[in-house]
């Protein structure tokens, strides 16, 4: 028998209606990306001002929910305004669809202008244009293609679209949801189109300084070594990593524990035993670990390679701390028709498994929100560039995905 529901209905309609703007979707979100927003340095309040005038321009209404300055600086920022914009059907369930504008900087290597939102043979290249400003436009425009069955829905649709999750996400979705703001029923949060995200890697940021004795070069004894004591701690670190490999997670997607040491700066001069030492470490967990415990861990490993060290005092700072998303009771009501009209779209059946990445879905879900990942992309990160040069969006897998989620949200809105 056919996999058939009465929100089949809606298919026709629908689809029609996100042709009917899809030379506007296009034109969106290349000028999201013509507008930078990288973070660092994180001064995207400029951003979110092009974005809420073009919300306005397809007749939203956009509330601007400016983040204060004390708050911003404080999460390493300059300036952030979230927007949300919410469309009520009646009396119902909300669902919340999650995007962020900031981006990482675009680096080196580019053979297309990484602010140009050029289009070359159905791909736009741009910083941003698949992380995750195509989601702008993919809910943007899911939202506006549910017109033609609106006496059909209760509840309300909201946009939630954010700028900090390049670190962090605490004033972005943390943010809306602590302040009250919002308060969803379910969520939707940016993702790639070929997968449903419900489970995803947290991550501890540690920045570990260790302080010595400075002591001339030619007297190395009278000094206590920052560096040398380093170096064991380093090397402790890469034993505990070891085991990782070995603690694979029961979740599809998701693989096993990692831990890099990304960042080192210590020194005086060549000559001088130096004082001081800095790493800072990315060390991501699966969704079984408990992130106390594994912060405790690394707490202890480090301590335990400077103990045989004398005159070293040691610091350590959580810098970021992001709990794994992990799949909530409730979710199966945006999984099960995302699935379904992804797998008519594509032909294929589409997974359902986790990400070693982190995401602001997790936010969501800390806030007791079920919450998956979905929209447009690729069927891997590397395959969209992402956080490498000339990033890109295949512009079929935005179509698709601005389909699939209007159908997905029409259903939980209509109960069906």
């Amino acid at each position: 028998m056919p996999d058939t529901r009465p929100s089949d209905a809606f298919v026709s309609p629908v689809a029609a209606a996100v042709d009917a703007r899809w030379d506007a979707e296009i034109a969106f979100l290349r000028a999201l990306v013509r507008q930078p927003s990288d973070n660092p340095p994180g001064d995207c309040a400029a951003h979110a001002e092009v974005a809420a005038g073009l919300l306005e321009g397809l007749g939203l209404t956009v509330e601007r929910h400016k983040v204060p300055d004390d708050v911003v600086r404080a999460a390493g920022m300059v300036s952030c305004t979230n927007l949300v914009v919410r469309k009520s059907f009646g009396d119902g369930p909300t669902v919340a669809l999650n995007a962020h504008g900031d981006v990482v900087p675009p680096g080196d290597g580019w053979t297309h202008d990484p602010y140009g939102g050029e289009v070359v043979d159905g791909v736009m290249y741009g910083r941003g244009v698949a992380v995750s400003k195509s989601d702008f436009a993919t809910y943007a425009f899911a939202l506006l293609a549910l017109e033609p069955v609106a006496e059909k829905l209760s509840g309300t649709v909201e946009l939630h679209f954010t700028y900090d999750e390049e670190t962090g996400g605490g004033i972005g979705p943390a943010w809306i949801l602590g302040q009250g703001i919002s308060r969803p029923d379910l969520a939707i949060s940016a993702g790639f189109s070929h997968a449903i995200v419900t489970a995803h890697n947290g991550v501890v940021h540690l920045a570990v300084t260790l302080r010595g004795r400075s002591a001339h070069a030619a007297k190395p004894d009278e000094g206590a070594d920052a560096i040398e004591a380093m170096a064991a701690v380093l090397q402790a670190l890469y034993v505990e990593r070891r085991a990782y490999p070995e603690r694979v997670s029961a979740i599809p997607g998701i693989g096993h524990p990692n831990l890099t040491v990304g960042l080192i700066e210590g020194g005086i001069n060549t000559n001088v035993v130096p004082d001081r030492c800095t790493i800072r470490l990315d060390r991501r967990m699966t969704p079984e670990e408990d992130p106390a415990a594994v912060e405790a861990r690394l707490r202890t490993v480090i301590a335990g390679a400077v103990a045989g060290h004398a005159g070293i005092a040691v610091e350590i700072e959580r810098v970021l701390l992001a709990s794994p998303l992990r799949r909530l009771v409730g979710a199966e009501k945006l999984i099960d028709p995302v699935r379904r009209h992804a797998r008519r779209l594509l032909g294929e059946e589409v997974p359902v498994e986790g990400v070693p990445l982190y995401t602001d879905a997790r936010l969501y879900a800390e806030a007791g929100v079920p919450t998956i990942g979905y929209g447009a992309g690729p069927r891997t990160f590397l395959d969209a560039n992402g956080h490498r040069a000339d990033e890109k969006l295949v512009l079929k897998d935005l179509r698709m995905a601005t389909e699939v989620v209007a159908l997905a949200v029409a259903e939980v809105l209509a109960g069906i």
